[in-house]
């Protein structure tokens, strides 16, 4: 499995990351909104370079130009609540996606920090052939990315799985490394964090994406 951290690279991704993650930034929840769309769109970019192309003939009003546009088949998929302005940054460049979503949630067991993550809701095409994209801002154990792949293959066998993340920890690679199909699987993430805490929060991270994002929930 190809491993791509765009933090690796000098870019505007690592200034919006910064923002992020900054805590008097993030009160700013539209602004947080939106620099989580504009990674959405960066590595939408990225990604569309690993992607397959034909072309096409161009009739402009004074001639044809021979371009090469994207011949495959793209189904977008996002699990909830999350990923939603992530996946938003991925649909205003690859606007001609299928959609899919997948509803994953920790649910904890009573005075403890145990949980275990509970797929509730999935609506997706078909994707047999077709390149699955799937979304998650924070991948901290990887366990609701696995459970989402295992829902939305059951609605058929992907040609490739791109995985997309904001911020991703080892254990949650480890962990989709072993479980998705290696050769068939490319991560991608903005940023790797070291540390998965007794919560299984990521460290440093930027604490509750969807919180940020939304507001608190009870």
């Amino acid at each position: 499995m190809e491993i791509i951290n765009l933090c690796d690279r000098n870019s505007l991704v690592g200034q919006f990351m910064s923002e992020i993650r900054d805590k008097t930034l993030q009160q700013e929840r539209l602004r947080f909104r939106t620099n989580i769309q504009r990674l959405g769109q960066i590595m939408a970019y990225e990604i569309s370079k690993r992607l397959n192309y034909h072309t096409v003939d161009t009739e402009t009003p004074l001639g044809i130009k021979p371009t090469n546009v994207l011949a495959d088949r793209v189904v977008l998929a996002t699990i909830l609540r999350a990923g939603l302005p992530f996946h938003e940054g991925f649909l205003s460049f690859l606007d001609g996606a299928d959609n899919a979503f997948v509803s994953a949630y920790r649910k904890y067991f009573p005075k403890t920090d145990d949980f275990v993550v509970h797929i509730e809701y999935i609506a997706s095409p078909r994707i047999d052939g077709k390149t699955l994209i799937i979304t998650d801002p924070m991948l901290a154990t990887g366990s609701s990315m696995e459970l989402a792949y295992q829902a939305l293959v059951t609605k058929g066998k992907p040609a490739h799985i791109h995985v997309a993340s904001v911020i991703a920890t080892p254990q949650a690679i480890e962990l989709v490394r072993q479980r998705l199909p290696e050769e068939k699987t490319t991560l991608w993430t903005c940023d790797i964090d070291p540390v998965l805490n007794e919560h299984s929060y990521i460290v440093p991270g930027l604490g509750d994406a969807g919180d940020l994002l939304y507001g608190e929930k009870e």
